[in-house]
C-alpha cells in the first residue's frame, strides 16, 4: 500500500515577487508529483473520517480537542480518530499544549510538545524524523499556514520549501516577527478560504512543485486577493470594540458580517491587553504569545494554544469575569515589534 518516492528534484529559487526562477538553491529539494501522498486536512475540533485516509497516515499540526460545552472533547473527538486510524497511524507532529500529551508519553509515534517549546509545527519535522517514520500513504495537516508547510517539508523529506520556511510559518503562527512575502501571500489566501480543501492543496502542491506560476499559483492568488475584500468589514468592525477592564470586546453577529477574525482580534489588543471577538455563538478570546496569559489553564479547556481560544458564547461573562480577577500574567518575553506595532 505504501508508495515508493522518486528521487527529489531541485526546486527554483524563489524572486522578491514569490514567483520561482532558476537555478536551483543547494539543500533544497523539490517533490516529484507523481509521488505525492493522499493529504487530507483537520482541526482539533472537525477531524475527517478515518475511513477516508488511506494507508500509513501523518497527523501534522492537528491540537488535540479541548473541552468545548459537552459535545467537544478528548474522548468525544480526539480519541475515536486514534482508535479508527488504529496501526495505520504512522506519526502524530503537534505542538499545542494539552494535558492528555501525558497518556502518549511512552509511544514513540507521537512527537508533542508545547507552544512555548516550538512556535510553529514545521520546525518539529526534521529528515531524521521523516527517515524514521519511514514510507506513508497520507497525511492529515491542520488547515492553517504552519499545518500546510509541515506538511510539504514532511513530503520534501524533513527540508524546508524555501529558505527561511520554518521562520516564516513560526511568526504568521505566533504573531511574533515578520513573514516573508510568499508567506503572508499564502496566510491571506488561508485566512480567506479557511474552508477550501482545493486551495490547501494547491499550497502544498506550489511549495513542494517548486513555487512555480501555473494554476496553483493562480488559486492562491485569487484568495489572497478576496483576503483584502475583507479588509473593509473588519475595520467597520473594529470601530465596534468597548473595554471592560482587561478585556476589549466585539460582537461581530452571527456570521453575517464579512471580517478576518484574526485581524480584528490583534486590533483589539491595541485597545486591552486581551480581546474577544463574538460570532455565531462562540467567543474567540486572543493575547499577545509573550504575554503570559494561558487560557486553557484559566477557563479549564483541557487543551489548545494557550493565548487564543474559544469557547461556546454562554461562557461570555464568565470568562470576562475570570480574565479580570486572574493574577497579572508573567510575560514569557520581552513583545517583540512586531507585537507592539499589532
Amino acid at each position: 500500500m505504501t508508495r515508493k518516492r522518486r528521487a527529489a528534484q531541485p526546486p527554483a529559487p524563489v524572486s522578491a515577487t514569490g514567483t520561482a526562477s532558476a537555478p536551483s538553491v543547494p539543500g533544497y529539494s523539490a517533490a516529484n508529483m507523481d509521488s505525492m501522498p493522499h493529504l487530507a486536512f483537520g482541526s482539533p475540533r472537525v477531524l475527517p473520517r478515518a475511513s477516508t485516509i488511506p494507508g500509513r497516515v501523518v497527523v501534522l499540526d492537528v491540537a488535540f480537542a479541548a473541552t468545548v460545552g459537552t459535545s467537544i472533547s478528548f474522548d468525544l473527538v480526539t480519541r475515536p480518530f486514534l482508535d479508527d486510524l488504529g496501526d495505520r497511524l504512522a506519526a502524530w507532529v503537534d505542538h499545542h499544549d494539552h494535558e492528555r500529551h501525558a497518556d502518549f508519553r511512552g509511544d514513540a509515534r507521537f512527537v508533542l510538545c508545547t507552544k512555548a517549546e516550538h512556535g510553529a509545527c514545521p520546525e518539529m519535522i526534521t529528515p531524521e524524523l521523516v527517515r524514521q517514520v519511514g514510507p506513508i500513504d497520507s497525511i492529515c495537516a491542520h488547515v492553517d499556514l504552519d499545518g500546510l508547510y509541515a506538511a510539504a517539508k514532511w513530503i520534501l523529506d524533513g527540508r524546508e520549501p524555501y529558505p527561511g520556511a520554518d521562520d516564516d510559518a513560526r511568526a504568521i503562527d505566533t504573531r511574533i516577527g515578520t513573514a516573508g512575502k510568499i508567506a503572508e501571500k499564502i496566510d491571506k489566501a488561508l485566512r480567506a478560504k479557511w474552508r477550501d480543501d482545493q486551495l490547501k492543496r494547491a499550497v502544498v502542491w506550489w511549495l513542494c512543485g517548486g513555487m512555480k506560476p501555473g494554476a496553483h499559483a493562480d488559486v492562491i492568488d485569487d484568495a489572497a486577493a478576496a483576503f483584502d475584500l475583507r479588509a473593509e468589514g473588519t475595520a467597520r468592525l473594529a470601530d465596534k470594540y468597548r473595554v471592560r477592564g482587561r478585556v476589549a470586546i466585539v460582537d461581530a453577529g452571527g456570521g453575517r458580517a464579512l471580517f478576518d477574525k484574526t485581524d480584528l482580534l490583534l486590533i483589539g489588543q491595541q485597545r486591552a491587553p486581551v480581546s474577544m471577538v463574538i460570532s455565531s455563538g462562540q467567543v474567540t478570546i486572543a493575547a499577545a504569545f509573550s504575554s503570559g496569559w494561558n487560557f486553557v489553564d484559566l477557563l479549564e479547556l483541557g487543551g489548545g494554544m494557550p493565548t487564543r481560544v474559544t469557547v461556546p458564547e454562554a461562557r461570555f461573562e464568565e470568562s470576562v469575569r475570570r480574565i479580570n480577577d486572574a493574577p497579572e500574567p508573567v510575560p514569557t518575553g520581552a513583545p517583540s515589534e512586531a507585537e507592539e506595532m499589532s
